[in-house]
């Protein structure tokens, strides 16, 4: 059987969102989260606009899942330097203890992911991957 590309993105993406959230059920996050604690790994500090443009993710639906970050205490949002209008938001000590635990996740599964597949190989999937991503994301709406 054949399998078209858009299906097998799709298919891939579906399995491994199950699997993070089944390796990191005893930790209470859920779909969203992992990601913005991802980003926010190498963008503590940062404005909601950011977040939701790094993880893809629509801004309403970002104060939702930044919303029960806050309060099962995973992040805190800050003004910075008065501006009363823009918030920004960083990890607590709990969020950074939950990000390690995602960070396992993802490399664990990432290790998987590539099993049997050479460096030279990986390689050049990932850049096959970017070249992708950068084609999708730069399409004029």
């Amino acid at each position: 059987m054949s399998h078209s590309f858009h299906y097998l993105i799709m298919a891939e993406h579906s399995i491994f969102q199950k699997e993070l959230l089944a390796r990191l059920k005893d930790t209470g996050l859920t779909i969203g989260q992992p990601k913005v604690l991802d980003y926010l790994k190498d963008h503590d500090g940062a404005g909601q606009k950011e977040i939701a443009r790094g993880c893809h993710i629509e801004p309403g639906t970002l104060t939702t899942i930044l919303n029960r970050m806050e309060d099962a205490g995973l992040v805190e949002r800050r003004m910075l330097n008065g501006n009363r209008r823009s918030l920004y938001v960083f990890l607590t000590g709990k969020g950074k203890e939950q990000l390690k635990l995602v960070t396992e996740a993802f490399s664990g599964m990432e290790e998987e992911a590539f099993r049997g597949i050479s460096e030279t190989e990986r390689k050049t999937f990932m850049n096959l991957m970017l070249r992708v991503y950068e084609n999708i994301s730069s399409r004029k709406d």
